[in-house]
């Protein structure tokens, strides 16, 4: 069996097309236009990457945004002050704290004072409250969990009495895509590093999701045949044929998986191009209610 490729970079271009779309009709009819703020505080790279990439994303669909730049030695206090700031600026609708913050911070602190109706990022404790109870509906969703969502309803994928396994238990993507997938119906298995007999829980699965930040962790024989297999790992390998020197893997060993499972994203392109267009995607839903 060759998996079907699950196309993250077409599904992700669909999605943004559409927001594209409907700001430009907010811009037609007069509408506020959607903003969106980030807040980057320290000098890492890959946060740096990650925000420049938003702030690109807004530019191509039409919608505002807003860097804020603190060095890592910038007090607490003056992190908290911003936030609430931009709280109260109307030409805000979402703001994303670029997490993790260096050492030193208070996250949950910083978390708590993002208005609920700006929180895009989907980590308002709030919000993941409502996600957890059953009959609430959060304003946002963290935006991968609910990219890894919408790439198997894209695709046709049926959740609904099915059995999926996280593999992962981390607030910004194995809890909440955990919370999603029962929200759909599905039986759910959440296993970590620590689980005992790994492979035996992750056979089980029709639908895995693997999301624990380890490169090529999942073998091809931890994969029941047939099973859809999500991988939201993104991991640097040395390859010294590489023009950087390193490639790109995910927590999935790609090459034996997809000669087992039906269906499989690759890294790059499958899960990664989601996470920007839900960002997206939720800014517009803040700027429409805001209206």
């Amino acid at each position: 069996m060759t998996a079907a490729m699950i196309d993250g970079k077409q599904i992700a271009a669909d999605i943004r097309a559409q927001v594209a779309d409907r700001v430009a009709e907010r811009k037609r009819l007069g509408k506020t236009v959607p903003g969106l703020a980030t807040v980057l505080v320290g000098e890492d790279p890959a946060s740096q990457v990650y925000v420049r990439s938003k702030h690109k994303a807004c530019e191509q669909l039409g919608i505002a945004s807003f860097s804020h730049v603190l060095p890592a030695s910038t007090p607490q206090k003056e992190l908290v002050e911003l936030v609430d700031l931009l709280n109260h600026d109307d030409k805000v609708h979402g703001i994303l704290v670029q997490l993790p913050l260096p050492s030193g911070f208070d996250e949950e602190e910083v978390l708590l004072k993002v208005s609920v109706n700006k929180d895009v990022d989907g980590f308002h404790p709030i919000n993941i409250g409502k996600l957890a109870q059953k009959g609430r509906t959060p304003s946002f969703v963290p935006c991968t969990p609910a990219g890894v969502i919408e790439l198997l309803k894209t695709t046709g994928i049926s959740l609904e009495g099915k059995h999926a396994v996280v593999l992962g238990r981390s607030n910004i993507v194995g809890m909440p895509v955990a919370l999603l997938l029962v929200k759909e119906n599905a039986t759910l298995t959440i296993c970590h590093s620590r689980s005992h007999n790994l492979p035996e829980i992750t056979r089980q699965a029709d639908v895995l999701v693997a999301c624990v930040g380890k490169a090529e962790m999942v073998r091809g024989d931890w994969v029941k045949p047939g099973a859809v297999v999500i991988d939201v790992g993104i991991n640097h390998v040395d390859d010294p044929a590489s023009e950087k020197g390193y490639r790109l893997v995910g927590d999935v060993a790609f090459d034996e998986v997809s000669e087992v499972a039906s269906a499989i994203t690759p890294v790059p392109g499958g899960v990664g191009p989601m996470t920007i267009a839900m960002l997206m995607k939720n800014t517009l839903r803040a700027a429409e209610l805001a209206d």
